[in-house]
């Protein structure tokens, strides 16, 4: 990619693409991906995610999602985190559901 010569990922056409791609794709040499990130960056600046797009889908997703950097999945686990204050479990989306 011309404009960031120093952006060394495994798809560069992602650069730019209007979805905001994470890991490698949102730093400074990729152009926070073509400035695809942006507002992700403005909103959760210390959110370092491999997808984004999950923050703020209306899933609960577990570990480095739903942690206070990541507004706490984009506020997808509030509720979870409400009932359930220390349940930190892989699938959060499995608890309540009708099965055990």
């Amino acid at each position: 990619n011309n404009l960031y010569p120093n952006c060394n990922v495994q798809s560069p056409s992602w650069i730019d693409d209007g979805n905001c791609d994470g890991g490698d794709y949102n730093v400074e040499e990729c152009g926070f991906d073509g400035g695809d990130c942006d507002e992700f960056n403005t909103l959760y600046p210390n959110c370092k995610v491999r997808f984004p797009k999950w923050i703020g889908d209306g899933n609960c997703d577990r570990g480095e999602y739903n942690v206070e950097e990541c507004g706490f999945d984009g506020g997808d686990c509030d509720e979870f985190n409400n009932l359930y204050p220390n349940c930190n479990v892989q699938s959060p989306s499995w608890i309540d559901d009708g099965n055990c």
